[in-house]
């Protein structure tokens, strides 16, 4: 949810090689919290509730229906486009579901809370819902689009209309272009003037001269709330029109800028963790820039340019990073050393790759952090460490003098394949559930070249070695089974 209005108004560029990469960190509301805000600021929301319990949808339903037959919506609340086409870990199907009395909506909210919805922008695992919304169901004559963020392109706040709204604006973008429009506004205006707020309003398909000052009207409030809570997106698919005229924000969609977060405190203590993936919440308070990924070799790197060539390298040697981590220029020994415990401790890693380029983050400080966690925790997979800039040679000597196993490499091409080597070794060690030790020659500790080379050359001779295990064990147990068979 929300990504479409960013693509569509190139906004935030997109990594092919991370895949979900951003330059800042957005808080993400969930639907009944992001219509709360609204409705704070006079816009108009569908009325719900949201509830944590069977027993409060019941409640709820009821109050929505007043005694009499209503339609009632009750949908799950979790942080996941495609909820509706979703389905829940106990094989329930949809997390949208249009309910004909308070018992249906009740018995329908009892089957999501406590379960996991899949959706395509969840992955296998789903993510918990904890919540659900309670609302009353809407008829629509017109369903819209609305959409602002900010565009990389006009260098500002941009608005994004469609008059075809209800559905993926990407789709709408793809099969009918002329369908979506985009309004640069002035970043200097702190309200938005009548003229470009119907300007925006005919933008959506409206002709009715009641219809376009309703909406004109709801789009004022709604940049007021983009202005004023710091917002990077706010998002409504749909904006509806009833058959008695009124506009209503039916869906709504909120990212907010991390840093802004001092001054939106009420707003930021909204964040829900439990939807968020476990080592990114843990690298956030620590102010770590980590996002994690689906590969096998860890990655500690200063600066966002370093951290992309980083990953590039190591696919280019066939391996796959586990995770973006940037500690930036300006870490701690302690945000270094929580770092890399972090990465110690995915169960995914099989290899750990850091990447340094000192300038205004010194190697030193790096190799300390580095040096402080392995003093306390139990390294369980191979170190790689690439040091090069300011402080190297008072980082390299601190690593030599600890008396670690870390491999060290002068250049990232050198250290991106011996990572991957490595990370092949313990992978493969793993799948026999044999553990591997690693130890680095005295001279490759002196820093010899020939040692370097001569280390890789090893490393790739365990790769063979335990594919030999490997196979001989298969061949060991086929030997054994026969000749039980044959007694």
């Amino acid at each position: 949810r929300g990504r479409g209005a960013r693509v569509v108004a190139g906004g935030v560029a997109q990594s092919a090689r991370v895949g979900q990469t951003r330059s800042v960190r957005w808080l993400n509301l969930h639907e009944y919290q992001a219509q709360q805000l609204m409705r704070d600021m006079g816009i108009a929301v569908p009325r719900g509730t949201a509830v944590s319990s069977k027993e409060e949808a019941l409640s709820a339903a009821r109050s929505l229906a007043n005694g009499a037959r209503a339609d009632i919506v009750v949908k799950a609340q979790v942080l996941a486009g495609g909820r509706g086409l979703g389905t829940f870990a106990n094989g329930f199907k949809s997390g949208v579901h249009v309910c004909y009395s308070a018992e249906d909506a009740a018995a329908v909210a009892g089957r999501m809370l406590g379960q996991r919805l899949i959706t395509k922008q969840t992955g296998a695992e789903g993510r918990p819902c904890a919540t659900v919304l309670v609302t009353e169901r809407l008829f629509m004559r017109r369903e819209m689009y609305l959409a602002m963020t900010y565009d990389r392109e006009s260098q500002g706040p941009v608005v994004v209309a469609s008059s075809k709204g209800g559905t993926s604006i990407e789709d709408t973008a793809r099969d009918d272009p002329e369908a979506v429009v985009k309004i640069p506004l002035d970043i200097s205006m702190t309200s938005m003037p009548d003229e470009v707020a119907k300007k925006i309003a005919g933008a959506l398909g409206l002709t009715d001269e009641s219809a376009i000052g309703a909406a004109a009207t709801q789009v004022q409030k709604l940049y007021k709330l983009f202005r004023e809570k710091d917002a990077t997106m706010v998002e409504v698919n749909p904006l509806v029109e009833t058959p008695a005229g009124e506009i209503v924000c039916v869906d709504a969609k909120i990212n907010f800028d991390d840093n802004a977060a001092f001054r939106q405190q009420t707003v930021h203590a909204m964040r829900d963790t439990s939807q968020e993936d476990p080592r990114e919440v843990r690298a956030s308070a620590a102010d770590l820039n980590y996002i994690g990924l689906d590969g096998n070799i860890g990655c500690l790197v200063n600066g966002a340019g370093l951290a992309m060539a980083t990953m590039d390298i190591i696919k280019l040697h066939g391996g796959s990073p586990a995770n973006f981590l940037d500690v930036g220029g300006s870490a701690t020994e302690s945000q270094v050393t929580e770092a890399f415990t972090l990465l110690n401790e995915d169960p995914k890693v099989e290899a750990i790759l850091v990447n340094i380029f000192g300038g205004i983050m010194r190697c030193d400080i790096i190799a300390q952090g580095i040096i402080n966690a392995a003093k306390v925790i139990n390294m369980r997979v191979p170190l790689v460490v690439r040091l090069q800039g300011n402080q190297v040679q008072v980082a390299k000597k601190l690593i030599v003098e600890s008396g670690l196993r870390i491999i060290s490499a002068d250049d990232l091409d050198d250290a991106a394949r011996k990572a991957c080597v490595l990370a092949q070794v313990t992978h493969l060690a793993n799948e026999i559930n044999v553990d591997v030790a690693f130890s680095v020659p005295p001279l490759l500790r002196k820093g010899a070249r020939s040692c370097l080379h001569a280390y890789a050359v090893t490393a790739a001779s365990w790769i063979r070695i335990v594919q030999a295990l490997l196979a001989l064990c298969i061949i060991v147990g086929d030997s054994r089974r026969h000749k039980l068979d044959s007694a």
